[in-house]
């Protein structure tokens, strides 16, 4: 069994939701606009899914990347893994074709599901990634890409696949946003993974956590029968942990996922979507979704015509921070539970914030998730109101490793007089009422929008222009963003280039996230002696820069 709650499901999830399936054929397990799929009809397309992945020689601990926006496939194509004990890989659909093939290199992919929109980056990347043996096109609207397969083609031309006998010792794979500028597949067994959500999924229901599949079956029926199973609508891109996370376990209750049409996000869609389908949760990555949310629901206040959210009753943020002023917002226009977590990929979450229905948002405060702890240096831990900087640790349920990668896993996961810990080297102080201060990560990552920019990734990308000399790049504080991507640099002698068109350059190379906000011009930058950035100095000039644009100095 794995260690930590001690749930007991030791189980595959594909098993987990296949017990669902056979209980619940007829209820709607996924909803996107006028496509609505059942139990059944999910269960079937994923068997079938499996037949064609099996037929192109996947088997158990083959990797199958998917570079997909939020659709019923997406979902159905994680499940198809699974019955296969595959390993589906989430990569982020902004990457370009270098980043992109970087990481199927890394996961050893050896088929890529896309959405055809996506093409262009996918067609760049398949020539450098040896391993791939077939690239599978989910139906948009987009012309097939030469050489690939048709996703419902491959569903009519198969028979479902059988089910087979699986173990919660199935790996399950999480590629990181990239925080050290390389990301990394954390492996999780599936017991694990299910223990993290279930253990949730569960107390929220007032529901004892199951001993295995045909139990978790008995848990989602007697959820229906009192009229509770959840329809949750993860509204930030599957590629977040939360967002798979949030639509794994409500599968687990026999619940519905719902999703946004829209690729961008479009906070009157999610409103219109939360009236039409009676959404239960909603997941979101930060201010980046709770600031158009609320000013959504102020305009459609101000048009006479305000939304319905009294079927909301929690709201999941997780990835970057949620202001107080966004909270205030949505507490005051329902009576919904506000819940704001930090984690990682390698474990959460280290920290919670709740806001109860008629409670003051000012009383909300971070405390120690229940498997967290903070240690000092040494390992030892660290007592609340000790005044001590100590290291956010998570205990087990724990990944047990990196893909491919023993060093880094080494000196994250690790084993501190018999006690296993993940520890990513977020440093954090816990006051005497349990209060969790955080200090930061002990690396140069800026967190934009829940996605994760790496400074030197990007300052590389910059100095490729022929104009620019040299580049630092920073996050700087932002409402909006969370962080935004700041570029200070010094160009060759002579030679001119506007922000634009730097933007464009970078653009060019990397996802959009990446792409510096701002760009302050500066006509030297200093290093030590060593050659290393200095990145305070950095974010000195930028705090007391003109106009962007405009140099500096």
């Amino acid at each position: 069994m794995g260690e930590g709650w001690g749930t007991g499901v030791d189980e595959n999830w594909a098993t987990l939701w296949e017990a669902v399936a056979d209980v619940f054929p007829d209820g709607f397990a996924v909803v996107q606009g006028s496509c609505r799929r059942n139990w059944a009809e999910l269960d079937d397309r994923a068997s079938r899914f499996a037949a064609a992945l099996a037929g192109l020689g996947l088997g158990r601990e083959d990797k199958v990347a998917l570079v997909a926006y939020n659709t019923p496939e997406h979902l159905e194509a994680v499940f198809a893994a699974y019955k296969l004990r595959a390993c589906p890989i989430n990569l982020n659909y902004r990457y370009r074709a270098e980043e992109l093939a970087e990481v199927l290199r890394d996961a050893d992919a050896r088929v890529l599901v896309f959405h055809g929109s996506l093409a262009e980056h996918v067609d760049g990347a398949r020539t450098s990634v040896p391993g791939l043996r077939a690239l599978v096109q989910i139906d948009d609207g987009s012309p097939l890409l030469h050489g690939a397969l048709a996703y419902d083609e491959l569903l009519d031309t198969h028979r479902p696949a059988s089910r087979l006998a699986r173990s919660g010792d199935d790996i399950q794979l999480l590629y990181t946003g990239g925080t050290t500028g390389h990301p990394r597949g954390v492996m999780y067994r599936h017991r694990d993974a299910v223990e993290m959500n279930a253990f949730a999924a569960y107390s929220l229901a007032d529901l004892e956590i199951p001993q295995d599949a045909a139990d978790a079956a008995r848990c989602a029926v007697a959820l229906r029968a009192l009229g509770r199973t959840p329809t949750v609508l993860p509204a930030s891109p599957l590629v977040h942990g939360t967002a798979l996370n949030l639509s794994a376990a409500a599968w687990l209750l026999g619940g519905t996922v719902v999703f946004l049409e829209q690729r961008s996000f479009d906070a009157h869609e999610l409103w219109r979507v939360v009236e039409r389908e009676r959404v239960t949760q909603i997941g979101i990555v930060g201010d980046a979704f709770a600031g158009p949310m609320v000013s959504a629901l102020a305009e459609a206040e101000g048009s006479g015509r305000p939304y319905d959210l009294s079927s909301v009753d929690r709201i999941l943020s997780s990835g970057a921070p949620w202001s107080p002023d966004y909270k205030r917002g949505l507490a005051a226009r329902g009576s919904m539970t506000l819940v704001e977590t930090i984690g990682a990929s390698e474990g959460g979450p280290t920290a919670v914030a709740v806001v109860l229905p008629g409670t003051r948002v000012e009383d909300s405060r971070f405390v120690l998730g229940e498997q967290a702890r903070l240690l000092a240096e040494d390992g030892s831990p660290l007592a609340p109101g000790s005044g001590q900087v100590g290291l956010l640790a998570m205990t087990p349920p724990i990944p047990f490793g990196y893909y491919k990668d023993p060093d880094r896993s080494a000196q994250v996961f690790r084993t501190i007089g018999g006690q296993r810990y993940s520890i990513c080297g977020d440093y954090a102080k816990v006051e005497a009422d349990g209060t969790v201060v955080f200090l930061g990560r002990g690396s140069l990552c800026i967190n934009t929008a829940g996605e994760k920019v790496y400074p030197e990734e990007v300052e590389e990308s910059l100095r490729l222009h022929p104009a620019v000399r040299d580049a630092n790049v920073v996050g700087v504080p932002d409402e909006v963003w969370n962080e935004a991507v700041t570029a200070v640099v010094s160009l060759e002698p002579g030679r001119t280039v506007s922000e634009a068109e730097l933007q464009a350059s970078v653009r060019q190379r990397l996802a959009s996230y990446k792409v510096p906000k701002r760009v302050v011009f500066v006509p030297e930058i200093p290093r030590t002696p060593a050659g290393k950035a200095q990145y305070d100095w950095a974010r000195q000039v930028v705090a007391s820069s003109a106009t962007a644009g405009e140099p500096v100095g």
